[in-house]
């Protein structure tokens, strides 16, 4: 069961894509394109944000001794996630990153 969106209170964009067990799909936000100082940087340069919302949640995690990992996040929360975690999909055009319960490292509040 996937768990949706609600509409009030959250901006999270609604995808046609189910995630499994285990895994959160996340919108990244969007890289700086300019530094503190002012300097605008070439995208090159831009380093991909490890920060995002949750947009869909897969089912709770059942772990080989049979305890079960509760997913912990929920459609519209703002997250951080590990640099190099997660999967990198593209879906009707947009980026997102598929990343497991695992790979979520705080919820910004």
């Amino acid at each position: 069961m996937v768990k949706q969106k609600n509409n009030k209170a959250s901006n999270a964009t609604k995808v046609n894509l189910r995630p499994l067990m285990g895994y959160a799909l996340i919108e990244p936000s969007a890289a700086d394109t300019q530094t503190a100082s002012g300097i605008y940087l070439p995208e090159s340069a831009q380093e991909k944000p490890a920060q995002g919302v949750v947009v869909a949640v897969g089912d709770d995690l059942i772990l080989e001794n049979g305890k079960v990992m509760v997913a912990p996040v929920k459609v519209g929360d703002k997250v951080v996630f590990k640099k190099w975690g997660g999967d990198e999909i593209k879906v009707g055009g947009k980026e997102y990153k598929l990343v497991k319960f695992d790979d979520l490292m705080a919820i910004l509040e």
